[in-house]
């Protein structure tokens, strides 16, 4: 059976708990053979970090734990020479403390940057999926048992089926998968200049390549397009009964778009 991580972006709330957990779980606590004690600073082996998206007023924000995807085809397994990383039947990839040569390949190799340095020790770290706690008969890691919005959870991939619809590893074969992560949004507040009023219900639609979106403006006369994937490029027209149709094009979603306050003329 595997056991996998799912979490839940949406779920979310920035409130570090699976941060701090991993971090009290792990440092000045040797688990050898699992893993040797975590320095105080410097490393976070489930680590959450903050994106911010758009520019005020329009801004949205989301948080994303990160930790070792423990990959099928693990690339520092494949540049250690020392034979420190092993792969349990499990699928946890672990790095033997007594094991490592302290040469940091597996560093330069991870392509996703959750494997640290322990200059104190000499040796390479990384999360161990709370292996140590899995085999002395807990449920949970510290990280997923810590979270209270249960956006992280842990548990068999088979059992978590339902909640993996949209789901993606963050490597092929991996246990961290990720769902909810938004995409980029166009935005704006569309306004009568001449009553100093908002518009109401003005059509706005969105134009791409390969699709069109439309909706209306809310009683605030925002609208917003969300979910939208990156580096696209799209044209926008705005318009309602009795002012002249606007047109913005070439909107690139390199990043989230607020349009500002957008003025319809009669």
């Amino acid at each position: 059976m595997s056991k996998i991580f799912l979490i839940d972006v949406a779920r979310c709330t920035g409130c570090y708990n699976c941060q701090l957990a991993c971090k009290d779980e792990h440092c000045e606590n040797d688990w050898t053979p699992y893993a040797a004690a975590q320095p105080l600073t410097g490393q976070f082996w489930c680590k959450v970090t903050e994106h911010l998206q758009g520019t005020i007023p329009k801004v949205r924000m989301h948080y994303i734990a990160r930790m070792c995807a423990h990959c099928e085809d693990a690339a520092c397994m494949d540049v250690c020479p020392a034979h420190a990383i092993v792969r349990r039947e499990d699928g946890f990839v672990l790095i033997d403390p007594e094991k490592c040569s302290g040469c940091g390949k597996c560093v330069d190799a991870c392509p996703h940057g959750v494997i640290y340095f322990n200059d104190g020790l000499k040796i390479a770290q990384k999360c161990t999926g709370c292996t140590h706690l899995l085999d002395n008969g807990s449920a949970q890691p510290r990280c997923s048992e810590a979270c209270p919005t249960d956006a992280l959870v842990f548990g068999e991939e088979s059992e978590l089926a339902d909640k993996l619809v949209g789901a993606k590893p963050l490597a092929p074969g991996g246990k961290i998968w990720y769902k909810n992560i938004p995409g980029e949004f166009i935005g704006a507040t569309v306004y009568d200049p001449v009553e100093k009023e908002v518009v109401i219900g003005a059509k706005c639609v969105l134009t791409g390549q390969n699709t069109v979106l439309e909706t209306i403006t809310d009683s605030y006369g925002d609208f917003w397009f969300n979910n939208l994937p990156k580096d696209e490029t799209y044209t926008l027209t705005i318009s309602a009964e009795g002012f002249r149709t606007k047109e913005f094009t070439d909107i690139s979603t390199e990043k989230s778009v607020n349009l500002g306050d957008v003025p319809l003329e009669k």
